[in-house]
C-alpha cells in the first residue's frame, strides 16, 4: 500500500521503530550591523533589506518541503528571518530563548579590532580557547551549548518523524553542529563558517545520532545559484588569516 499522507508515513516509521527526523538548521539573515563586523550577539539588531532578501529568497526555496513548524532564537532578527519561512506553511513562528546567541558581554557592539585594542589580554584568551573562556558579563561557548543542545533536543523530541525549521545565530550554530558531530568545541571557531541565510540540514535517527546532510549552504541567493562558494575570507577566527610560518631553508 502507497501512503501519501505524511503523517501516515510518520506513524508506519515509529512503528517499526525506524524515525527520521530533519532539522533545517538556519542562520539568520545579514543585519546593519553584519558588514561592520562588530559583536551583537545580545544586541538586538533587525534584519538589513539584504538581510530580508536572503529570508525571502530561502523561504521560496522551503516552500514545497512539508514543514511541521518553526521555531527561532527569540532575538529579532531571527523571528523575523523565520516568518519569511513560516509564512508560506501558514504557520506561526515559535520562540525559543535557548536558541539565542552568544552574549560577548561589554565586547557588545565593538569591532574586533577595537576589542584587541581595549582588551588585549582578553582578546588573546578568547583566541586561544573560546568554549570555556568568556569576556566580562559575557558567556563561554560551553554556557551556550548548555543551554542551545537541550533546547534543539527538546524539539526533535516534540517531532519525531516531522520536519521542523530552526532559525539560530552563527555562534549558537557552530556549537551544536560541533557537539552533536563529535568535533573538538574548542575549535569552532576555525573549523566551521556560517553565512548570513545559509541553510544547514542535520538529520536525526533518534536524539544521539544526528548526520549533517548539507552545510553552510547559501545557493538560494548567491550569484547565479552556484552550490560551490568561494574561499571564505571574512567572519573567521585569527587562526585562518595567519600566515603559515615559513619552511626551515634545508
Amino acid at each position: 500500500m502507497r501512503h501519501t499522507d505524511g503523517l501516515v508515513v510518520s506513524l508506519n516509521m515509529q512503528s517499526m521503530g525506524v524515525v527520521n527526523t530533519r532539522i533545517f538548521l538556519i542562520r539568520h539573515g545579514s543585519t546593519t550591523l553584519t558588514v561592520e563586523d562588530r559583536f551583537a550577539g545580545a544586541t538586538n539588531v533587525p534584519l538589513s533589506d539584504e538581510g530580508r532578501e536572503q529570508a525571502r529568497r530561502l523561504g521560496v526555496r522551503l516552500s514545497t518541503e512539508k514543514v511541521a513548524a518553526v521555531y527561532a532564537s527569540s532575538m529579532g532578527r531571527t523571528i523575523e528571518t523565520a516568518r519569511f519561512l513560516a509564512d508560506p506553511h501558514g504557520l506561526d513562528v515559535q520562540p525559543c530563548d535557548g536558541l539565542r546567541e552568544i552574549n560577548h558581554g561589554h565586547w557588545e557592539q565593538m569591532t574586533r579590532h577595537e576589542v584587541d585594542k581595549q582588551y588585549p589580554e582578553e582578546a588573546a584568551a578568547w583566541e586561544e580557547d573560546p568554549y570555556t573562556f568568556a569576556p566580562s558579563g559575557g558567556e563561554s561557548g560551553l554556557a551556550v551549548t548548555a543551554r542551545a543542545l537541550p533546547a534543539l533536543l527538546d524539539i526533535v523530541r516534540e517531532h519525531l518523524g516531522s520536519q521542523i525549521i530552526v532559525v539560530s545565530h552563527k555562534a549558537t550554530i557552530r556549537l551544536l553542529l560541533s557537539s552533536l558531530l563529535g568535533f573538538d568545541p574548542r575549535r569552532y571557531r576555525d573549523a566551521l563558517d556560517q553565512s548570513p541565510a545559509a541553510l544547514n540540514i542535520v538529520d536525526f535517527k533518534d536524539t544521539v545520532r544526528a548526520r549533517l546532510t548539507l552545510f553552510n549552504d547559501t545557493s538560494h541567493y548567491t550569484e547565479a545559484g552556484l552550490a560551490i562558494p568561494a574561499v571564505p575570507t571574512a567572519r573567521l577566527s585569527r587562526w585562518w588569516h595567519t600566515p603559515p610560518a615559513a619552511s626551515a631553508p634545508m
